[in-house]
């Protein structure tokens, strides 16, 4: 299909919180828009305050709650030759915000879309953090469900790349939790919160020590939570001769057998019945 040349979606990225931090583009977008689709209306009058634009244009919200119904509307104003800007509480549309689904209807209506790029949370907390930022994976929010969260950390206990999540501060305790039981409570962290904002904190230490943390004193504001990768070694390394030594090693270092097989897993990245088996095939040889 052919892309109209009327209509035309911009994606606003949009400071995260230091209104400094807004591009020239950004400003200009603002003015030209006819419609402005926010997430929340209250924050983008504050934010076009801050930056001196005063918008002619039609300003509609647009957030998670009403995002299916007014995707029709908006994809109508698009089909009408308007242009419309889409802007988050903060970040890039469409990141873990509402945007996704016009961004689908206008491509498969054949409307221009385009960016205005800008600050997003996932890559300022992954420079922040300190960890490896050659490769690296966006997971979003964690389910909130806690047999959902810990079979998604299960299935990403074996990720190589450095690992960036958002989490509310209601459940970031109960997440950084269930991440210390899955990746460990060793494994190197970061907790990012009011990123660029007057109260900006990183926090970086082991899953089990932020998790202490984030109950003894609750991070407030929004978080980015960023996991170090996989270092172990390979799954094709998870012999049963090399678990069965693993065990053993840390047995005689003072680890009960239970405890042992269970660190064993989680360094080869494999489950604690395999380790199980391997030590019960050491005990027992053909």
């Amino acid at each position: 299909m052919s892309t109209s040349t009327s209509g035309v979606l911009v994606l606003l990225g949009a400071p995260l919180g230091n209104p400094e931090d807004a591009s020239s583009r950004l400003r200009t977008e603002l003015g030209l828009a006819d419609v402005i689709a926010a997430e929340d209306t209250r924050r983008l009058r504050r934010l076009l305050s801050e930056l001196d634009v005063v918008p002619g244009a039609q300003v509609t919200s647009y957030f998670e709650a009403n995002e299916t119904g007014r995707t029709a509307t908006l994809l109508e104003q698009l089909r009408e030759g308007k242009r419309v800007a889409v802007i988050t509480d903060g970040g890039m549309p469409s990141v873990s915000d509402p945007g996704f689904r016009l961004v689908r209807a206008a491509i498969d209506a054949g409307v221009a879309v385009t960016c205005a790029p800008g600050a997003s949370a996932v890559t300022t907390a992954l420079a922040l953090s300190g960890m490896p930022c050659d490769r690296f994976c966006f997971e979003g929010f964690a389910p909130r469900k806690d047999g959902e969260r810990r079979r998604l950390f299960g299935e990403l206990a074996e990720e190589r790349r450095t690992m960036v999540f958002f989490e509310s501060p209601r459940r970031v305790a109960d997440t950084l939790r269930a991440m210390a039981e899955a990746f460990g409570a060793d494994r190197p962290a970061a907790l990012c919160r009011e990123l660029t904002k007057t109260h900006e904190e990183v926090r970086r230490g082991g899953l089990g020590d932020l998790a202490e943390g984030a109950e003894a004193d609750p991070p407030r504001g929004e978080i980015t939570l960023v996991v170090s990768g996989w270092t172990g070694p390979d799954a094709s390394e998870a012999t049963p001769e090399a678990m069965a030594a693993a065990v053993a090693a840390l047995e005689a270092a003072g680890t009960d057998r239970k405890a042992a097989m269970k660190e064993v897993a989680l360094r080869y990245g494999v489950s604690r019945r395999d380790v199980y088996d391997a030590v019960l095939k050491a005990a027992n040889p053909e």
